[in-house]
């Protein structure tokens, strides 16, 4: 129904089913804004803010440290899409199983690799990217995934393991002082901003791609 009126449809859900099941039936192109096992426009907006701050992606490395949620999901599979190493560093518990790890190597010619060590995960790293610990809907599990994410935090030391002039990023809202240290989050390696810009810019750009219109 919706599609006779419609030429792009775009859902933010909780149940990634749904948006699944949309796309299944609709007649036009189905956006995923968000769902609990996905974020590919957070995805597209992270590579743009690399490309623009770092160059040709292929070849460099990228870290997301923090959860394996729908946020670190949808950035692993962008960034090994187009050639990146991806090198995530998760807690136990929190990490990508292993048949995602399988797939994500199969998108890309770069490397994927996964660690318990936050220094480890972030050990030549072009660009480190983070999350919030406790996301919608799991505000019951706080406590538990502070204790579980304690020595995840994006610090200075954390960041001086990384490649010289590295970039930090973070999807927004953070938590100075929990996932990352105010120090990082406000420091000139952050590109969180320049990040949040171009959520739109990268949303128009797939818009205009679906509708066949030239940007």
């Amino acid at each position: 129904m919706l599609g006779g009126y419609h030429a792009v449809l775009a859902a933010r859900v909780f149940d990634h089913n749904i948006v699944r099941r949309m796309a299944d039936v609709s007649i036009v192109p189905v956006v995923n804004m968000l769902s609990d096992r996905q974020h590919p426009l957070q995805g597209l907006a992270d590579v743009l803010t690399m490309q623009q701050q770092l160059g040709d992606l292929v070849g460099k490395t990228v870290c997301y440290v923090g959860d394996y949620n729908n946020v670190a999901r949808s950035l692993a599979q962008t960034c090994a899409l187009l050639g990146m190493n991806v090198r995530l560093g998760c807690p136990i518990g929190y990490q990508a199983e292993d048949g995602e790890m399988e797939a994500l190597q199969k998108l890309g010619a770069g490397s994927v690799a996964q660690f318990e060590n936050i220094h480890d995960a972030v050990h030549g790293a072009h660009a480190v990217h983070t999350d919030v610990w406790t996301s919608m809907g799991q505000e019951s599990e706080t406590s538990k995934r502070e204790k579980s994410f304690a020595n995840f935090q994006v610090t200075e030391s954390v960041m001086k393991d990384a490649e010289v002039g590295a970039i930090f990023m973070h999807c927004l809202p953070a938590h100075r002082g929990m996932e990352v240290a105010a120090e990082v989050i406000d420091g000139p390696r952050s590109k969180v901003f320049e990040q949040a810009h171009n959520r739109m810019h990268a949303a128009r750009g797939l818009l205009a791609f679906l509708m066949g219109v030239n940007a």
